[in-house]
């Protein structure tokens, strides 16, 4: 009787460790599939062409460039955070001016809005995008009446698509809505439904690879006046750089958001002045030094313009962009930037 009794004791041991075995086997299926799922469910199916940021609907908005003033008085912008890519540039005298270019955002308001020159024209050009302006230069006139590239400008428009506002001063309040870059761009005929290409981003494993001198705080002089510099701050806990002019942070009056930037590139390009009121010609197309600043680490480089586009080379290759906003800031001499 006690054998059979322990025969049938072995015999339900035997019972509910294979019931264990499949349990725990189910379970580690589940947990599988579900980690396959979650997996899934967070990679993007799209990129944004000019951020890398992960979207699941496929982008196809134009590009829109917007010229926006940065005097002191023109400050803070509207826009600016929201912007992709932004081209930091000297103008006349030692003041420089934005070139903002919007494709993964579409800020409700945008200003105040300046006046075209050459460079600007052709740096926008290089995203194919729809170039805002309030005002040229008689080169830029010349090349924008010539439809060197799709435009809408406020001396056109002054009063009907862009508006002034009553709290500033011209020539620092001149400003237009999307809506009306829009409404504008369909007065004129002009697609808004196909998308720059796209720029070179690193992947995980390859941010996690940059190299470079470890940097807090970088500086750059345009001019003798502090008002009219740009200085940039790494942000540790968000793994970007904050910037500065005058001492004051750069924010966007929108919402009080700071513009927060992933890639600072530095380039020296020549510079020289073409009459007496003091505009420039820059030579955008020789390539030259460079340095680029990614996830708190500076490194010299090399930039080359490719097809419009001014973009970080080392040994004749090209870098990656870490997803995320990008600043270009054109120099005469990388003599004016100094960091810590």
């Amino acid at each position: 009787m006690l054998k059979k009794h322990f025969m049938w004791f072995v015999a339900l041991l035997f019972i509910l460790s294979a019931c264990n075995h499949h349990n725990t086997n189910q379970d580690q299926n589940d947990g599988a599939k579900k980690e396959a799922k979650d997996s899934k469910t967070v990679t993007p199916k799209y990129r944004e062409p000019l951020t890398g940021i992960g979207t699941d609907s496929k982008p196809i908005n134009r590009a829109v460039a917007v010229m926006i003033n940065n005097h002191p008085l023109a400050r803070p912008q509207s826009g600016i955070a929201s912007a992709d890519v932004v081209y930091e540039v000297l103008a006349e005298g030692d003041i420089t001016r934005f070139l903002a270019i919007f494709q993964s955002e579409q800020p409700k308001t945008i200003g105040p809005v300046r006046s075209a020159r050459e460079y600007f024209i052709k740096l926008a050009k290089g995203y194919h995008t729809l170039y805002i302006a309030h005002g040229y230069s008689p080169e830029a006139k010349k090349m924008l009446m010539n439809g060197y590239i799709d435009q809408l400008n406020g001396i056109q428009y002054d009063g009907t698509l862009f508006y002034r506002s009553k709290a500033r001063k011209a020539p620092h309040n001149s400003y237009i809505t999307y809506n009306n870059i829009l409404k504008g761009a369909k007065e004129k005929g002009y697609s808004m439904v196909t998308p720059p290409s796209s720029l070179p981003f690193a992947s995980e494993k390859e941010i996690k690879q940059i190299t470079g001198q470890p940097v807090e705080k970088i500086s750059i002089h345009y001019s003798k006046s502090n008002d009219f510099n740009a200085e940039y701050r790494f942000d540790s806990k968000l793994q970007k750089l904050k910037r500065y002019s005058g001492g004051k942070q750069t924010i966007d009056a929108n919402n009080d958001q700071p513009v927060l930037i992933d890639n600072l590139f530095i380039v020296a390009a020549k510079h020289r002045l073409i009459d007496d009121y003091g505009r420039r010609a820059i030579d955008l197309t020789s390539g030259g030094e460079a340095y680029l600043i990614q996830k708190g680490k500076i490194r010299k480089v090399e930039w080359e313009n490719i097809n419009g586009r001014i973009l970080p080379y080392e040994n004749g290759e090209p870098v990656k962009l870490v997803p995320g906003k990008t600043w270009i800031n054109i120099v005469e001499n990388l003599n004016t930037v100094t960091f810590e």
